[in-house]
């Protein structure tokens, strides 16, 4: 039923969005950004817009609008009902409903949304039956949710690479068990394309030697398995004094595999001055200019994590900054399918080739973004 939910402030700043089915550019809010400028005031928006390819439909409280975006047609007021329920559980469990506290709670809101719809559908809406599988926010849960942090989008760009010695003009079929993980794929020439539109198989017949078969975006949060953790805690004391840093990474889902090219990149506030970091592992650098933090680390050593640490100089009598900000992490992993993509059959001439070995599965990048 639902595809995504923004969250967008008075102002008119998305501070908050999540998709279940597939990642719904935000592009697709300024249709309700239109209509929210011809509204003489927030109320007068129209709950139920239609665009080329999604309707819009949307409340309005506590100076906050739950925007939902879905691909076909439902009852408005079926999701009308969701949307209400959404803010009366936030309110229920942070005891207001306003973009500061949906904010210093992040954790605990994403864990609601993923339990309140299943695949896009109404699954738990009860307040008695979150509780008992999300506890409410305290002490030790603040503490452990500003460790941790969140994601807030992560991506995946694979490569499948082939290796061809076969003699004469063979004729192939290659067939996946999950093609709709493939969000954006781009094919070598050989390949058929109008097949794949029909079928989702590969059929092609492949030039000799080494080529890259195909390349392919993930881009779905809720399908990609991030395979490092990030533990960072950068902190901000009051205005014209300084800050703190710690952040490290550590394997997670790499199935023994090497994570390579690993480069956290992080943007920080411009009342940044200077920094004096040290680093157990790779270099780091500091553009003053653009004020971004560049950490090259290289591969990752799972018997001795990396870690960044050290202090931040601010701009005497600069303000404290409103929030933290968020890691970049760019990485390779080789011969890994991270996206959970996987082979079911590969035919020649119609019959299975079960020699054929010359095709190699590679994850050729990744990156993704957490917040503190």
């Amino acid at each position: 039923m639902i595809d995504s939910l923004f969250l967008i402030n008075h102002s008119g700043d998305i501070f908050l969005e999540k998709h279940w089915k597939s990642v719904i550019s935000r592009s697709v809010c300024d249709y309700f950004f239109e209509a929210k400028e011809k509204a003489v005031d927030p109320e007068n928006v129209a709950p139920v817009l239609q665009t080329p390819h999604h309707y819009l439909i949307s409340i309005y409280r506590d100076k906050i609008f739950f925007l939902s975006a879905i691909q076909t047609e439902v009852p408005p007021l079926f999701v009308i009902e969701f949307l209400h329920r959404v803010g009366d559980t936030f309110l229920d469990y942070f005891g207001e409903c306003s973009e500061t506290v949906i904010k210093d709670n992040v954790v605990i809101v994403y864990e609601l949304l993923e339990e309140m719809l299943d695949n896009g559908f109404p699954l738990a809406t009860e307040s008695n039956v979150l509780k008992e599988m999300i506890k409410p926010p305290n002490i030790l849960r603040s503490v452990v949710n500003t460790l941790t942090g969140t994601t807030v989008f992560a991506e995946i760009q694979g490569v499948i690479e082939a290796c061809v010695r076969l003699t004469g003009m063979p004729d192939l079929t290659l067939s996946f068990m999950n093609p709709r993980l493939l969000d954006d794929v781009s094919f070598h020439p050989c390949v058929r394309f109008k097949r794949w539109e029909s079928e989702r198989v590969l059929s092609f017949i492949p030039p000799d030697g080494n080529f890259t078969l195909m390349s392919y975006q993930v881009s779905s949060q809720n399908l990609v398995a991030i395979p490092v953790y990030v533990k960072q805690n950068i902190s901000f004391l009051e205005a014209g004094s300084c800050g703190r840093l710690d952040i490290t990474i550590g394997p997670k889902q790499t199935m023994g595999k090497t994570v390579e090219g690993l480069m956290v990149t992080v943007h920080m506030p411009k009342a940044v001055l200077t920094v004096n970091l040290t680093a157990t592992q790779g270099t780091h650098t500091y553009d003053l200019a653009t004020k971004v933090l560049v950490w090259d680390i290289g591969k990752l050593n799972p018997q001795k994590l990396p870690n960044l640490r050290g202090s931040l100089s601010m701009q005497p009598g600069a303000p404290k900054p409103e929030e933290n900000p968020s890691l970049n992490i760019d990485l390779k992993i080789q011969q890994l399918a991270i996206s959970g993509l996987k082979v079911s059959r590969l035919d020649m001439y119609g019959e299975k080739y079960k020699p054929f070995k010359g095709v190699k599965y590679l994850t050729k990048a990744g990156k993704f973004q957490v917040r503190t």
